[in-house]
């Protein structure tokens, strides 16, 4: 039996001109992961990314926290997250500006919901992006081509809340209002457990933060 672990990047730079950049947060978040896995004496026995900045950023920061060179990681693009900005002009034709207050936030999460949904549902055509089934297939065949290549592995995966929630929704064989839920809740630098067979997966874990328990670390938890 294998463990497949899911891991969020690190906080990134929302509200920012280039999302795709860890804060500084953001980083101490993931070193401070690597440092748990650490001293849980984890040694991976294959990584593998996204092709964002922010996934490769976390990476670093987990080898770092582990003492170990990061290598090169199995760069997968089916684990890059959707456009979010392309799922809501999908579906809301005005232009919205950068949220800044806890309003703007709400609906700037609420039309991404609806975005997803249409998404989802085939009945929208976010602008260069994959449909839904295709970006679905990409994150599927990462699931699968780590059950064949490491059977019984202890394998990590650095992504983003859309493809860990496409993944976690296809093994619990989800509706899509409950794999947007799923997307909407999972935070920064949390981890995800799968455990694999030959047959199936099968949730272990969802969204944990196991380095970041003590009220130090409060401040430290983040959605965006």
């Amino acid at each position: 039996m294998g463990t497949l672990n899911l891991v969020r990047h690190g906080q990134a730079s929302f509200g920012a001109a280039d999302y795709d950049n860890l804060s500084e947060l953001g980083r101490r978040q993931s070193e401070r992961l690597g440092e748990y896995f650490r001293n849980s004496g984890r040694r991976f026995d294959a990584v593998l990314t996204g092709s964002l900045r922010r996934h490769a950023q976390t990476w670093d920061g987990i080898a770092t926290g582990m003492l170990v060179e990061p290598g090169e990681p199995f760069v997968w693009a089916g684990l890059d997250e959707y456009d979010p900005a392309a799922l809501i002009g999908a579906v809301h034709r005005k232009k919205l500006d950068m949220p800044k207050t806890p309003e703007d936030m709400r609906n700037h999460f609420r039309l991404l919901r609806e975005g997803l949904l249409a998404w989802m549902a085939g009945a929208s055509k976010p602008v260069r992006m994959p449909t839904y089934v295709e970006f679905k297939a990409g994150v599927v065949d990462a699931l699968e081509y780590v059950r064949e290549l490491y059977p019984d592995g202890d394998v990590l995966v650095v992504s983003s809340g859309g493809p860990i929630s496409t993944a976690l929704g296809h093994v619990l064989g989800a509706n899509p209002e409950v794999t947007v839920e799923l997307n909407m809740r999972i935070r920064n630098c949390s981890l995800s457990q799968l455990s694999y067979t030959s047959k199936k997966h099968s949730l272990l874990t969802y969204n944990m933060l196991p380095h970041l328990e003590g009220a130090e670390y409060a401040s430290w938890i983040t959605y965006a």
